[in-house]
């Protein structure tokens, strides 16, 4: 069988790695003093080894809400003895000063900061710390870690209190006594979003041997001091770094440059205009350009081949047949060409392997994946084209783009416009149209990365769209393994009592369909969490606007579900003044047929608890009950759950009915009458997982009426349903309990002969296990 789209399992090691840090103090730590999490003495880490640690551990940090961080987790890493880090990247808030402080023995290699926001100048020292050994090193978005805290020198005691730790450093004071002297091992560098008020120029200068830098979103007040490294960059990225004459003048004299970028955010944003002679200027001086991305600028029309002059046949990436004149300069086409936000995205002709753009779902998909690390403004408009394409047309690229928005979600958690855009591109993406083709792995990281969204944004657009999301999948099944965190979040969705209409119907759906068709200590679990009093909240809420819509309805049915076999939670309906909102329904929406079924089903399950049935036993209740009895809504439904409350009071015999009105043997008659009505082939909306409440009506005299309906419920659902029925009923011993039936002198007549047609009808489908019922498929929307 061909395996589905993102089904390649994780390897050993990250299994592995995942299990370590889920559980530390089982594998390679103990407790220390103070609770202080200890490397075991016999333990030593190889770089391979710590490098993966730290890394997934980040990673579970940002994406996964049940793992704990440890306060002390990097200090692990402190001694070079028994671990060896080289490659380690951070990103977020989450990163402290500490942190850095406590790995600083380390010889890193590689270290990446990436939107750590919460350092400060002390982090300057640690890096100090790594200046022999540092080769690539990556401080984007790291606004902060040019500042001191609290005014604290960069030469401030390594026993700093930890309390200072914890406020962002202070805008106001730059640290001025940092540079790059001694970092001569120091090749790649990344200083995107450099602060205004921090000089490049003299920050970098001490630096001779850069191969790689990284200057986005810095404002540069000259650029000749760029030239210093003409001889030896491969790769310069001006990304949103204002355009002039000057500077494409000294980035043309870099001719080792392998990869230019010098895109901008927007064209609304530049003033600067991409002629015809600065692009031929670019590809004739850089010769050895395999990469360039100048996406965002304003392209003038001459840069174009005209429509009526393009080389003919399907479209070609050779230089020579290029739409754009300067790239038919280029000796070869380019591995990468950036034209995301510009009008050349559109020729027919481009010279490039991979082209980022918006005229075609493969360049979405390209700008989605180059921007989605250090450009989420470019990626969010991106994926909100892709979702254009999922709606609107087909996506042929179904793994490519799931992965892709996936990792936008979880590299940027905490940006509120790509999880809006992300969420609403995984509705259509995980839709009935390409379900087919998805793995259980693949749905189960969207379902994470949903969830993670519900958690972070309580805002009515993301929390619509993950709702909405969610109900692509199946339910329960889908999302068992995350069915407690789910449960959690929808109930707090659901706990405003004003909450947005759409969002309080979905949640209220995905609510019912969750405790549907699941087992006994799922619904106990949810109930504990407070899913029948917040249901019942809701129910109060409808009934104050005098409104019966879905929400009411679904509300009722959900209650119904989760109070299935569940006695608890049956007490807490009680508890919580459901009968009292019962009665107030029935008396304010009087013909609301389903809203009455999902009422009567829900009691019905309260009335097969014994030790709650007094509190059924009213004259109130029971003439409301009664009453029902006559009921022709939804066919017999309400007349069935109305009749199945009372068959469980009346089984408790007459010494419990104290009441003189209405008399004990008259609600009988009437139930007797309400039975003999009803049609035994009558089709059912309903779901029975075990036939053990029914099946304690049968072998007792104390209540005949009630071993009539008993026998009645299996009678019909035998016929009706013998493929789906009649198994469960010989499984669960019904056969010997029908005939003691039989054989009880107090049965009537009319049950006897059911209970010997019920019988009749399983030994017949036991000889021919047959579907029965002219092949029509049975939708059991209802669970008792």
């Amino acid at each position: 069988m061909a395996a589905k789209a993102g089904d390649n399992p994780d390897s050993l090691m990250t299994l592995a790695t995942i299990f370590c840090l889920r559980n530390l103090r089982k594998t390679m730590c103990y407790q220390g003093f103070r609770n202080k999490l200890c490397l075991r003495s016999d333990i030593f880490l190889p770089s391979e080894i710590c490098d993966k640690l730290v890394n997934t551990y980040m990673e579970l940090v940002h994406t996964d809400s049940n793992f704990e961080p440890e306060e002390s987790f990097f200090q692990l890493f402190s001694d070079p003895c028994s671990t060896r880090l080289t490659r380690v990247q951070l990103r977020e808030d989450f990163v402290r000063d500490r942190d850095l402080e406590a790995i600083q023995k380390q010889d890193l290699i590689e270290l990446h900061l990436t939107y750590c926001n919460s350092l400060s100048s002390r982090s300057l020292k640690s890096l100090i710390s790594f200046r022999e050994t540092l080769v690539s090193l990556c401080l984007f978005g790291c606004n902060h870690i040019f500042y001191r805290k609290g005014g604290a020198p960069l030469a401030c005691n390594e026993d700093t209190e930890d309390e200072e730790e914890e406020s962002p450093a202070s805008r106001q004071a730059l640290e001025t006594d940092f540079n790059f002297q001694g970092f001569n091992r120091l090749r790649l560098l990344n200083l995107g979003g450099l602060p205004d008020e921090v000089d490049a120029e003299t920050l970098l200068k001490p630096l001779k041997s850069l191969t790689s830098l990284d200057l986005s979103n810095v404002q540069l007040l000259g650029t000749a001091f760029l030239t210093q490294w003409k001889d030896r960059l491969a790769s310069l990225v001006l990304y949103n770094v204002d355009m002039s004459e000057e500077l494409v003048s000294t980035i043309v004299e870099m001719v080792n440059l392998r990869h230019l970028d010098i895109s901008r955010e927007s064209r609304r944003t530049s003033k600067f205009k991409m002629s015809r002679k600065i692009l031929t200027a670019i590809v004739q001086r850089l010769v050895n350009l395999v990469s360039l991305d100048i996406s965002g600028h304003i392209m003038l029309d001459n840069c174009t081949v005209p429509h009526i002059e393009e080389a003919m046949g399907r479209p070609s990436i050779e230089p020579c047949k290029s739409s754009i004149y300067p790239f038919q300069e280029l000796k070869r086409p380019l591995q990468f060409l950036g034209l995301y936000d510009t009008t050349l995205c559109n020729v027919t002709h481009i010279p490039a392997y991979k082209v980022t753009g918006s005229k075609n779902e493969e360049q979405v998909l390209n700008a989605i994946e180059a921007y989605t690390e250090f450009r989420p403004e470019l990626a969010h408009r991106a994926i909100n084209q892709l979702f254009d394409i999922a709606r609107i047309q087909h996506c042929s690229q179904l793994l490519r783009a799931l992965q892709l928005v996936i990792a936008a979600l979880k590299c940027h958690k905490y940006d509120k416009s790509i999880q809006v855009t992300g969420s609403a591109a995984l509705f259509y993406l995980t839709n009935t149209e390409y379900r087919s083709d998805q793995s259980v792995r693949l749905r189960r990281e969207v379902i994470q990365v949903v969830l993670n969204g519900m958690e972070q944004y309580q805002e009515v657009t993301v929390q619509r769209n993950c709702c909405l999301t969610l109900c692509n999948f199946s339910i329960p099944e889908e999302l068992e393994f995350q069915y407690s965190r789910v449960n959690q979040l929808l109930l707090k969705i659901l706990e405003p009592a004003r909450q947005d209409e759409s969002i309080q119907r979905i949640a209220v759906h995905l609510c019912n369909a969750l405790v549907c068709q699941v087992d006994n200590h799922h619904k106990e679990a949810v109930g504990k969490m407070g899913f029948v009093k917040t249901m019942l909240n809701l129910i109060q809420k409808k009934l104050q606007d005098r409104t019966c819509d879905q929400v009411m309805e679904f509300s009722w049915s959900a209650l119904w579900n989760i109070t299935d076999e569940t006695p608890d939670n049956c007490q807490m309906f009680l508890n919580c003044r459901g009968m009292s909102l019962f009665l107030e329904c029935l008396q304010e929406f009087p013909d609301k047929q389903e809203l009455h079924r999902n009422m009567l089903g829900l009691l019905g399950n309260v009335a097969e608890v014994k030790a709650l049935r007094p509190q059924l036993l009213t004259p109130q209740f029971i003439t409301v009950f009664s009453n029902l009895l006559d009921s022709k809504a939804d066919g017999i439904e309400v007349s069935y759950n109305a009749c199945g409350v009372l068959s469980h009071i009346m089984f408790d015999g007459p010494a419990v009915w104290s009441m003189e009105d209405p008399r004990r043997d008259s609600v009988m008659d009437k139930m007797m009458d309400a039975i003999q009505s009803w049609d035994v082939s009558s089709r059912r909306n309903i779901n029975y997982r075990s036939f053990e409440p029914i099946l304690r009506l049968l072998p007792q005299s104390i209540a005949p009426v009630s071993q009539h309906w008993a026998t009645w419920a299996l009678y019909n659902l035998v016929s009706v349903y013998p493929s789906k029925y009649c198994p469960l009923l010989i499984k669960e011993g019904g056969i010997s309990l029908l005939e003691k039936v039989l054989e009880l002198e107090s049965s009537h007549p009319e049950t006897k002969d059911m209970a010997s047609k019920v019988m009749e009808a399983c030994e017949t489908f036991k000889e021919d296990p047959m579907e029965t019922n002219n092949g029509q498929e049975v939708n059991f929307g209802q669970r008792r």
